[in-house]
């Protein structure tokens, strides 16, 4: 089963104020907000970009590491969360687009598309290529 909630450290700014939030598995993904729920929100994007980045360049996506102590869990949006589950089924399958275009007898553009960051793909269509990769979706909620 795969999770996409990260760990945050949420550093107190003891000059500026507010908080400097970081993320030890995506060194990319830092970000500051001036409460705590600011924060959070600005995490949760920072979060979101971080994984576009990785999808869209085609890099890796390390696991979650477990959190340690005075870490807070954060999310990405649902959308983005089914797009990294089929990107890294497909890579663990060695399966290509144009595989997964054919086993859905859809066009290629049409996976690239459902792939994109930036793209508001419908979750049916997420779940339909998880499916034609043998997996499942499992939604749970903390």
């Amino acid at each position: 089963m795969q999770s996409f909630t990260y760990p945050f450290r949420f550093h107190a700014d003891r000059k500026d104020g507010g908080f400097v939030v970081t993320c030890r598995d995506l060194p990319e993904a830092i970000t500051q907000g001036e409460s705590i729920a600011d924060a959070m929100n600005e995490a949760q994007d920072c979060l979101d970009e971080a994984l576009h980045a990785r999808l869209a360049g085609g890099m890796d996506v390390p696991a979650p590491s477990v959190a340690r102590r005075g870490e807070r869990l954060v999310s990405p949006p649902v959308g983005t969360a089914l797009k990294l589950a089929v990107y890294l089924a497909m890579r663990e399958a060695n399966v290509s687009k144009s595989d997964l275009a054919r086993r859905l007898d859809v066009d290629e553009k049409e996976i690239r598309r459902a792939l994109d960051p930036r793209h508001a793909t419908k979750s049916a269509r997420l779940e339909e290529a998880l499916h034609a990769l043998g997996r499942r979706v499992e939604l749970q909620v903390a």
